[in-house]
């Protein structure tokens, strides 16, 4: 277990991350231009490979504050890569070693995630992501002119409480598990839906916001998941008065606007498209509900949603009010917006990728500028009764980074003995150049040391 000492860097960052909210809000509440708040969090379920899991969406901090690094201290990861040690989030300074501890054992943070904190794609007003967001804002603009307020800057450093706890997260659900999750230490994590920090805006007096932000998660590697990506929620509080001369109850009013704005939100986005409503169920909101569109000759979902669960709103001092809330995930609807074949993409700097969009040009479709071969590499192994997919997923990536395209489970046994032996193949594959031989062996070298020693497996 963590000591006192250890887990405080963490406690004082989350302290330093309200506080400098705070700050924001009260700077620019008095002005007469909309304003842009720097937060996020979500609570959403996004269908992920045939599975279900909650992923929860939210917004973020306002864009005018700074988020470069403050600080030219770097270190170089076994990859080979530069990596800042000092980085600047919604004005809080993070240090690698507020979030990497590799001698803590309630840590589980590697480098490769810290180098991604603090990069804000969707911040960046020519890149996919940022042009989705200004689209999505530009709809609610429209259709409420200075009513939702917008975050996009928040920390991504929160506490178990608002990561889980305050948005209903059951204590034995999945999410909650080391498996799953970033920690930083038994107490804070790097949150994994936007949502983590809804309560605290309702407690603040926010009753119309939209939450942007990067969210991390460990997860199976392939051409759409990746350990860290972007969500958006949207969150929307009616009081009596909204409701009573409707002659319907605040539950009914609530859902019934709610579908009609996210109709609106996807016919913006998609065009004149075929939509069905589906039942669903999340922690956080009853009823609860999945938007479908039918594009391109399939029913794909768009976003999660539903009525706020009461509870959610007497805990932050809004009794007797109803609520909706919204989540979506930007990368999910960019790819199939941009026809962007692989997730990794996103996080090109190849000015090929680049240079193909520009602030306010939704839709336009990657022209790929090249496709280089892949490299398979098997490795099997007797595995232990602690081994998890996530857990050597996250050793693949430690070691290849982004040059790991997929991981798949192509065979798996249970001999006389009970022993199970699974057998992987890793595809290795550049987005921008051929890779070597030498240079494949050499990470296929490494993953097999590190699964040996880290995973408490045999390899065969």
């Amino acid at each position: 277990m963590a000591t006192i000492g250890r887990q405080a860097p963490s406690i004082i960052l989350i302290a330093q991350c309200k506080s400098r909210l705070n700050q924001v809000v009260t700077s620019f509440s008095a002005t007469s231009a909309p304003v842009f708040h720097s937060r996020s969090f979500s609570i959403f379920q996004v269908k992920r490979a045939g599975t279900r899991r909650v992923a929860p969406v939210g917004l973020g901090f306002n864009r005018w504050v700074s988020t470069v690094p403050v600080s030219s201290k770097k270190t170089r990861r076994k990859t080979g890569e530069i990596v800042s040690t000092l980085l600047e989030v919604g004005g809080v300074k993070i240090s690698k070693d507020d979030v990497v501890r590799e001698n803590d054992p309630t840590n589980n943070v590697p480098d490769s995630i810290f180098s991604k904190i603090g990069v804000q794609l969707h911040r960046r007003d020519n890149h996919p992501l940022g042009i989705l967001k200004r689209e999505i804002y530009n709809y609610f603009d429209n259709n409420f002119p200075g009513l939702f307020n917008k975050f996009d800057n928040l920390c991504p450093i929160v506490s178990v409480k608002m990561n889980f706890d305050d948005v209903l997260v059951p204590h034995d659900h999945v999410s909650r598990t080391y498996n799953d999750t970033y920690y930083i230490n038994s107490e804070t994590v790097l949150r994994c839906h936007t949502s983590a920090h809804q309560a605290e805006l309702l407690r603040e007096g926010h009753s119309y916001f939209l939450v942007t932000g990067d969210v991390y998660r460990r997860d199976s590697v392939d051409s759409t998941h990746y350990p860290v990506f972007h969500q958006m929620e949207g969150f929307r509080v009616f009081t009596p008065a909204d409701w009573e001369a409707s002659g319907v109850d605040g539950t009914t009013y609530a859902a019934t606007d709610l579908k009609k704005n996210l109709e609106g939100l996807a016919q913006h986005l998609f065009g004149d498209v075929e939509m069905r409503w589906v039942d669903a169920y999340f922690p956080f909101t009853n009823p609860s509900f999945e938007l479908e569109i039918y594009f391109q000759g399939n029913w794909m979902e768009v976003l999660g949603c539903g009525v706020t669960e009461q509870k959610i709103l007497i805990d932050n001092g809004r009794t007797g009010s109803t609520a909706w809330a919204f989540g979506l995930g930007l990368e999910r609807l960019a790819m199939v917006l941009f026809d962007i074949p692989d997730i990794r993409l996103f996080w090109s700097s190849d000015q090929r990728f680049t240079s193909q969009f520009s602030s306010g040009q939704l839709g336009v479709k990657f022209k790929p500028f090249s496709k280089f071969p892949p490299c398979y590499k098997d490795i099997s192994f007797w595995i232990s009764e602690s081994f998890t997919e996530n857990n050597f997923c996250e050793v693949v990536r430690g070691v290849a980074g982004d040059l790991a395209e997929q991981v798949s489970l192509i065979d798996s046994f249970t001999n006389k003995k009970g022993m199970t032996s699974h057998c992987y193949r890793i595809t290795y594959r550049s987005m921008e150049r051929s890779l070597t031989d030498e240079e494949i062996n050499q990470l296929q070298g490494r993953v097999r040391d590190e699964v040996e020693n880290k995973l408490n497996v045999t390899i065969r």
